[in-house]
């Protein structure tokens, strides 16, 4: 399995069954999703599961040609898996919002995945079961847990280190090697009682760790280390493998045959994969290319194997590797703005070493790559209509459309940066960027003519209402407003020193700014200010998008997606599924909208979570119970049963009677029902959450404990 260490940092910048409820909001690209893939394990050429990020645990029953994605009700990051039978596997990895390491139990091939307790606060990289009951996993810090009753009690065994240990194998039930940080290789035979530390002859960090019986094994790591033992360890040699590049994992079949995968953290992110046949004496290349890391491989037998990576990427071979094909489909690269007029037609616009421009006719169900034959990255995106748009982007970047197909260059007469662009007709639009720019056409941007902003801020974002009043905002809590098409443009107080990257007005009065540390401003008449409460304070928000005064969407790094239903009064946490980055939001109607990033999202609900009829039954009554778990922190799922059909109203309040969260407005056929509540951005307290079916109300309490 793989060995991918996250950035905290990063990640932190931000009983389970079939009634959990489902987000709002659905992968559009990649596919089947776009979180980064850390561990692949098949139990037959068919049949496998992939792992990875936020969660993800994916399974294939025809050999990857389709993956389903299965329901683990955790945001940490799966960094193992095992499976025994079809049914009967354990994941193992780390919860970063809790720091606890995460154990997972299915027993019916993943349909459900049910918490174990694994009692401790280490990232655990790896698993193995020798049977049903009996499995070992191991992790941060020198962490060996053990089980012999199928994980409902692990125990600590001790391992004599504090070094990481990032993988291990097992060729059965007592013998086992695992590797770690500083060339650390660590040797059993006994199931997990004693390990004896080996010479491994490196300082390098080892990240993988194949053998196929006692004696013959690989470990691989750092700096393009690969290590050989023919007798169980008692020597390792160190073999030539012509890199430099991290090696992530490895995989033998048979003493002789095996595929190392790995890559170089460079701009190019450069690929690399490994085979030999002569049990590592020759290593010969398969793939070098560049786009993705791959950082777990599975082999199932000499041909057939699979390898997954960043951005969801999977590539499968049934030859060997002597060619690799792309199982996932859709990657992007980042992308800053996206323009909806319909629900059908669209574009986003982006980098990756070409102007990239994204167009769909269908919803997203497709996206078509347009290049426009330069280089220069795209940061903003106006249309308005399915067919006229504008795009700017780097070193003053515009492009025009007149068919959604065809772009023309047209002349900005800048060099800076255009980040923002807003156009209110086909032939009136603003454009704005570095150093104050502001830019503006009449003639459909035949011409542009510079406006004097009156700043040497840079400008972030714009919105026009009509052809007259408008608002930019930028750097240092920049906001400048214009009545008269830019002629002149007047500072006003924003209140903050943070840089805005976005803003939204629906009409004159009524506009929406965000940006740096999870800011909110709000105006309802277009001058004055009120910083609005965000939930975080730790994420940048770069998009907004409101489609009527009350009705508006906010997006920013970590995954973050927030929803407002009252003009910014109360803003919900919804849950995206990712920890990617998201810098452009549109919607099309209060229901229908695209936030893209470094993926593609797609909602046709507001992006509210589903609610789950979990059976059929038909409830004697209408009754409300305790939220699971509780205390809890920072999900947890409410139950309720519905004696006939009703309108439907699940509310959360703080502990002064303010609604802080809308849960769920509908009308629901009698039965039962669970649904989500993700408290992400919500301080430690007493909530209360109130249900309302007909004449039926009750409250409870319920407990964040952060």
């Amino acid at each position: 399995m793989a060995h991918y260490i996250f950035s905290i940092i990063a990640l932190l910048f931000l009983c389970v069954t079939q009634s959990f409820a489902q987000s709002g909001w659905f992968w559009q690209s990649p596919l089947p999703q776009g979180n980064h893939l850390v561990g692949v394990r098949f139990i037959s050429p068919t049949v496998g599961w992939a792992v990875g990020e936020y969660g993800t645990i994916l399974k294939t029953t025809n050999g990857g040609a389709s993956w389903t994605l299965q329901i683990t009700k955790t945001r940490g990051t799966v960094m193992g898996i095992y499976f025994a039978d079809e049914n009967v596997g354990t994941a193992v990895g780390y919860d970063w919002w809790t720091f606890d390491g995460i154990i997972l139990r299915t027993t019916n091939g993943g349909a459900t995945w049910t918490s174990q307790t694994s009692g401790v606060k280490n990232c655990l990289y790896n698993v193995f079961f020798a049977d049903a009951n009996t499995g070992i996993t191991v992790g941060s810090d020198g962490a060996v847990l053990r089980t012999t009753d199928g994980g409902t009690i692990w125990n600590w065994q001790p391992s004599g280190t504090t070094n990481h240990l990032y993988d291990i194998s097992f060729t059965d039930g007592n013998t086992g090697t695992a590797v770690g940080d500083s060339g650390l290789i660590l040797r059993i035979t006994n199931g997990g009682t004693t390990w004896t530390e080996q010479t491994s002859g490196t300082t390098n960090r080892l990240r993988g760790v194949s053998f196929t019986d006692g004696n013959n094994g690989t470990a691989v790591g750092d700096s393009g280390t690969i290590l050989r033992t023919t007798n169980g360890g008692v020597d390792w040699t160190l073999q030539s493998s012509l890199t430099s590049a991290q090696l992530n994992d490895v995989s033998f079949t048979d003493a002789n045959t095996g595929t190392v995968v790995g890559g170089a953290f460079n701009p190019n992110r450069d690929v690399v994969i490994l085979r030999t046949t002569d049990g590592g004496t020759n290593w010969t290349e398969q793939m070098s290319g560049v786009g993705w890391s791959p950082n777990g491989v599975h082999f199932i037998d000499a041909n057939t194997g699979t390898a997954v990576g960043d951005g969801g990427t999977i590539y499968r071979t049934t030859n060997g590797g002597t060619t690799w094909t792309e199982q996932s489909s859709g990657h992007t690269p980042p992308l800053h703005g996206v323009s909806f007029t319909d629900a059908n037609n669209g574009t986003a616009v982006g980098e990756g070493g070409f102007s990239t421009i994204l167009r769909t006719t269908n919803g997203g169900t497709t996206w078509i790559l347009h290049n426009p034959g330069i280089s220069n990255a795209l940061f903003g995106v106006s249309f308005t209509d399915a067919f006229n748009g504008t795009a700017v982007g780097d070193s003053g970047t515009i492009l025009r459309t007149i068919s959604g197909a065809t772009w023309t260059l047209q002349s900005s007469g800048t060099r800076n940066a255009l980040y923002g662009v807003s156009f209110t007709d086909v032939n009136t639009g603003t454009a704005v960027g570095d150093s104050g720019t502001i830019l503006r056409t009449t003639n459909r941007g035949a011409m542009w003519t510079s406006q004097t902003s009156g700043t040497s801020n840079s400008l972030r974002g714009v919105s026009f209402t009509d052809a007259y009043t408008g608002t930019a905002v930028g750097d240092s809590g920049t906001i400048l407003r214009t009545t008269d098409g830019g002629t002149t443009w007047t500072s006003q107080s924003s209140g903050t020193i943070d840089a805005l990257f976005g803003v939204s007005f629906t009409d004159a009065n009524n506009g929406t700014a965000v940006g740096d540390s999870g800011v909110i401003l709000r105006t309802t008449n277009g001058a004055s200010w009120t910083k609005q409460s965000s939930g975080t304070t730790v994420a940048p928000l770069y998009g907004v998008g409101f489609t009527d005064a009350n009705n508006g969407t906010a997006v920013g790094s970590g995954g973050t997606i927030l929803r407002t239903t009252n003009g910014g009064t109360t803003w919900t946490f919804q849950e995206s599924g990712t920890s990617a980055t998201f810098y452009g939001v549109s919607f099309s109607d209060r229901n229908t909208g695209t936030v893209v990033g470094w993926v593609i999202l797609r909602t046709t609900n507001g992006g509210v979570t589903f609610v789950n009829h979990t059976s059929s039954e038909i409830p004697e009554s209408f009754s409300l119970y305790q939220n699971y778990p509780n205390p809890f922190n920072p999900v947890t799922i409410i139950t309720f049963r519905l004696q006939s059909k009703a309108f439907v109203s699940l509310k959360v309040f703080d502990a002064l009677g303010r609604e802080i969260s809308n849960l769920l407005s509908k009308e629901l056929p009698a039965g039962p029902y669970s649904q989500q509540w993700n408290a992400t951005g919500f301080p430690s307290g007493v909530y209360f959450y109130r249900l309302q079916a007909g004449s039926f109300v009750e409250t409870k309490k319920l407990v964040l404990l952060r």
